[in-house]
């Protein structure tokens, strides 16, 4: 089974360094258009999510995650053997770590001459949703907000 780590950020300040290391313990990045495309020139492991689903983004890149491949992966109960066997049956593997963080939707909208249509771009739901997924499922995984938000936790992650 392959460890997996799914990147998708619009703030892609220093998400290399995280990606890097994540490689280093042996995960695969998977990642969406356009943070893949920044990650590309680091990362040995990238898949992106089109290429992980078999389904491409659609709707200009409003709809990029919500996939069951995805959303199994994160939501999937470890402790439960039913799980498990879906996830088999469907050839899913678990996504142990994930890091998103949200459209710069606020400082969009504060802009004095923000275009409707900006505004409305800059509304994410597709990024917040792995979000309560993970954090509610993956107890032995970690959910970032921050790229610099998991670095703490590698420490923990490596001797446990």
């Amino acid at each position: 089974m392959n460890k997996y780590a799914l990147i998708s950020v619009s703030d892609k300040t220093g998400i290399e360094t995280l990606a890097m290391e994540l490689e280093t313990l042996g995960y695969k990045i998977l990642s969406t258009s356009n943070t893949a495309k920044h990650l590309k020139q680091f990362c040995r492991s990238l898949v992106q999510v089109s290429d992980y689903t078999g389904f491409p983004e659609i709707l200009d890149g409003r709809v990029k995650t919500l996939h069951p491949k995805i959303h199994g992966a994160i939501l999937a109960d470890r402790e439960n053997a039913a799980h498990h066997r879906s996830l088999e049956e469907h050839g899913i593997d678990h996504i142990d770590i994930v890091v998103v963080n949200l459209y710069p939707f606020a400082s969009v909208r504060m802009k004095e001459n923000a275009a409707h249509s900006e505004i409305i771009e800059n509304i994410d739901i597709g990024g917040p949703r792995p979000d309560p997924c993970c954090c509610q499922e993956l107890p032995p995984g970690y959910c970032a907000h921050r790229s610099q938000g998991l670095r703490t936790h590698f420490g923990a992650s490596e001797a446990g």
